[in-house]
């Protein structure tokens, strides 16, 4: 048995040793004009929230990894991978560890709406994240904050600065109002006033959804820098299914349109 797990320990490092060099010939595939381009990785829960996304890149080559769709290709001439992850933190975690393993981003961006938090944010507005929190993850019982990761023991995966910055620029030259700060996720469709009262006061969360710290955890241990980008769509309260279901593909057309730019201007600083 050792030895059998010393061959497996073995390989797997040469495995890595490899992806290594197979990305840096990639980037040296990328970079023929002798400009350091940046490879962005492009994550949404649904499909309306990355379609137009995908519908704009060029040279797309498909694969699909544990049942879902990843897109590689250019868009406005840089290097992106796109996918849809499907509602919820373990479809966002999943999605999120196989595109760092397969396709090795630069950075990874959230894009897709929320619910807001704040009473800054309505429909159609931005709510850029700072940091991220599982909300619902709750070892209160055996002393633990509201929030606690074991394993990592952090309760918050901040967000890379420069990320939010150019996020927070780019949001800014929009028509809809911006907000950064914190993002709270769960696996609830938000509609209780009890409990969103209760997150805005233990997080000081300004907007929640069902993947963004899923992701922000993910990125965490692979050290690979994340952004999250969302539109809000709905209030968060008792009236948010029928919101959600009216201001949907508005608020994902908003995060869409800044996503764009950001691709860009990563690449141009």
């Amino acid at each position: 048995m050792l030895l059998v797990k010393e061959i497996l320990i073995g390989f797997m490092a040469y495995l890595d040793k490899k992806n290594f060099f197979d990305t840096l010939k990639l980037r040296d595939e990328h970079d023929k004009d002798g400009k350091i381009t940046v490879k962005i990785g492009i994550i949404g829960a649904m499909s309306v929230e990355v379609k137009a996304l995908v519908e704009a890149m060029e040279g797309i080559v498909k694969d699909t990894i544990s049942q879902i769709d990843f897109y590689e290709g250019k868009l406005d001439g840089y290097e992106v991978v796109i996918a849809a992850c499907g509602p919820g933190k373990v479809n966002a975690a999943i999605c999120t560890q196989a595109m760092i393993m397969r396709y090795a981003p630069d950075c990874v961006i959230n894009t897709g709406v929320a619910g807001s938090l704040s009473q800054v944010l309505s429909v159609g507005d931005y709510a850029i994240a700072t940091t991220t929190v599982q909300y619902d993850m709750d070892t209160t019982a055996i002393g633990d904050p509201l929030g606690f990761v074991s394993g990592v023991s952090r309760i918050e995966f901040p967000c890379d600065e420069k990320i939010i910055h150019t996020l927070s620029a780019i949001a800014a030259e929009q028509q809809q109002k911006t907000a950064t700060g914190c993002i709270a996720t769960g696996d609830v469709f938000l509609t209780d006033r009890v409990r969103k009262n209760q997150i805005v006061t233990t997080f000081e969360a300004i907007a929640c959804d069902m993947e963004s710290a899923s992701i922000g955890h993910v990125c965490f241990v692979n050290a690979v820098p994340y952004g999250i980008l969302r539109s809000i769509s709905d209030n968060a309260n008792d009236d948010s299914h029928m919101d959600y279901a009216t201001f949907l593909s508005l608020a994902a057309e908003n995060a869409t349109n800044v996503v764009k730019l950001f691709v860009r201007h990563m690449n141009e600083l």
